[in-house]
């Protein structure tokens, strides 16, 4: 009984098999980028960064469909577009980046979901908001390991400065020049990964998949290394858990492994060892001299 609801669903079906190869694809990708948005407190910046992307894919969906290529590559500029223009403005002006960065991605959202609704039907509207995991075909799937692959691979470069900027960037700034490099480096993972979720999980949960393994780890680990590590586990089972739920009941799939990331959070909040309400409550007992 128990092999027919975890494990028949991925031997029996293709697309379960294929939905599953790019959560692990997006847990190697996205989780570790999660731990850095939450080291360097642009957690919101990435939020407000997956639904900048709105518009650009909307507008790709608008002159080919649901092309993978065209709304992935629209949804690249749009980001881009949007943190550049959400930092030249609160550099010329009073206006911080964080509020600058909201009202860009508001007027993001309205103007992708009122793109989205002209020519498509509401059916359209929710795979570009929700995404479909479990419609994901061989190319989508190629994509998102290739963007993967690229994620771990920069940041295997830029990991040291970025770990020293996370930290400390007052003391990179005084040692190297690695830092802005580094930063703008981060920003452009942080977009592709963003895209690599919309193709999976739509624009409004893209975020959760990185952002929720993150704050699990940091309940288990004060360690950056084993952060990166727990996070991407927590990513894997929340996924894999999810596409399970979602077989078995009613639940969309995106929603599903988003709702399995928050229990294993809320879990990490009163039992992690690491600064969990329990852990805080019976606190173990200290070596008295």
């Amino acid at each position: 009984m128990l092999t027919e609801v975890l494990i028949a669903p991925f031997t029996e079906f293709e697309f379960m098999r294929r939905a599953l190869a790019a959560v692990i694809a997006l847990s190697l990708g996205g989780a570790p980028i999660g731990v850095f948005l939450m080291l360097r407190r642009m957690s919101l910046v990435g939020d407000a960064m997956a639904h900048a992307i709105l518009p650009g894919a909307a507008i790709g969906f608008l002159l080919s469909g649901l092309n993978l290529f065209a709304m992935t590559t629209g949804g690249l500029i749009a980001g881009f577009a949007v943190a550049i223009l959400a930092g030249v403005v609160s550099r010329t002006t009073g206006l911080k980046e964080d509020a600058s960065l909201a009202t860009f991605y508001l007027a993001s959202l309205a103007l992708g979901v009122t793109i989205v609704s002209i020519k498509g039907t509401n059916i359209d509207l929710l795979h570009v908001l929700f995404g479909n995991i479990l419609a994901m075909d061989d190319q989508t799937l190629l994509v998102v390991a290739f963007n993967a692959t690229i994620t771990l691979l920069v940041l295997a470069v830029i990991y040291r400065p970025l770990v020293i900027e996370s930290v400390d960037p007052l003391f990179l700034r005084t040692v190297s020049r690695a830092g802005a490099p580094a930063h703008l480096a981060f920003l452009a993972l942080v977009v592709i990964n963003l895209v690599n979720g919309f193709q999976a999980l739509g624009t409004l949960l893209a975020v959760g998949l990185m952002i929720l393994p993150a704050g699990i780890a940091r309940f288990w680990s004060r360690d950056i290394t084993g952060m990166i590590c727990i996070a991407v586990i927590a990513a894997v089972i929340s996924g894999y858990a999810g596409l399970v739920l979602s077989f078995q009941t009613k639940v969309p799939s995106g929603p599903a492994i988003i709702l399995v990331a928050t229990v294993l959070y809320a879990g990490s909040v009163l039992f992690g060892s690491i600064g969990g309400l329990i852990r805080q409550m019976f606190p173990a007992p200290h070596l008295e001299a």
